[in-house]
């Protein structure tokens, strides 16, 4: 359930941390963007997926014999950490390689076109420039991508880890208390339900219970993210930057605030 309740709080970052002028639009030239789904259904990629669902499918059944034989609680974290970590040694082994070389030849593309940063083609409704097929014949080249000789130049726009802000103190305090909120309600509206009659009296319980516990969201979280908001907002006109996005979006390039605006709320 926190899980759920700092996504919540990370939609609500996502809708308020795009801080920008009115007229940006097709003004930056330097702004690229890339469409990482087509980048995903590569052929190296796919078969590199599939040989790791494979090795999954296998490890997932050692997995459940090693935990059968578990004893003791300790005996089962071990056991998950070792197969967690078999999990990730695959994943780095197959696809490590092929990430490498796909940042170096958005790297080089993108010096080639002067970009300072290029985003995910989703968050794009206007302006900037598709390196997408560049960087896939990069890609499926034969050729060696060299080392881009310069790093990308210092950008307008600028982002922010949002999962790590959704992980300060803070946060997690507000997530638990909305955790302790919603449990003590259950057991009330579920009475509630099992005493309403008919199918419309159980739709309003539900519907008392739904408004609630998002009252209480609102309450508890609303007021971090409007200081996130204006932290970020802060510094951004301090760095002066046209926009922040998350960091999730950025490919390549940008300017990072994380630690800045994280400095800012601690104030």
């Amino acid at each position: 359930m926190k899980r759920r309740y700092i996504a919540t709080l990370l939609l609500l970052f996502g809708l308020s941390a795009a801080i920008a002028p009115a007229a940006i639009a097709a003004d930056l030239t330097d702004v690229g963007f890339i469409d990482q789904s087509a980048l995903g259904n590569l052929p190296a990629f796919v078969a590199a997926n599939a040989q790791l669902n494979g090795y999954k499918n296998q490890l997932n059944g050692q997995f459940a014999a090693a935990m059968r034989g578990a004893k003791t609680d300790a005996d089962k974290q071990r056991i998950s950490l070792q197969f967690q970590q078999e999990f990730s040694d695959k994943q780095n082994e197959l696809l490590g390689p092929l990430y490498q070389r796909t940042q170096l030849a958005i790297a080089n593309v993108s010096s080639a076109h002067k970009l300072s940063v290029v985003v995910d083609k989703r968050i794009v409704i206007y302006g900037g420039q598709d390196i997408t097929n560049d960087v896939i014949s990069a890609v499926r080249s034969s050729a060696a991508i060299p080392q881009p000789q310069a790093s990308p130049p210092a950008s307008p726009i600028g982002f922010v880890d949002q999962s790590a802000l959704a992980n300060s103190a803070d946060v997690k305090s507000a997530s638990n208390q909305l955790q302790q909120f919603q449990a003590a309600q259950q057991p009330i509206y579920a009475k509630r339900f099992k005493d309403a009659s008919g199918d419309v009296a159980k739709q309003q319980v539900m519907a008392d219970y739904n408004k609630a516990v998002q009252d209480e969201q609102n309450k508890l979280l609303k007021p971090l993210v409007d200081q996130t908001k204006n932290a970020t907002a802060a510094v951004a006109r301090g760095k002066n930057l046209l926009l922040v996005i998350d960091r999730a979006d950025v490919v390549f390039g940008g300017t990072d605030i994380t630690q800045d605006v994280q400095n800012a709320l601690n104030k």
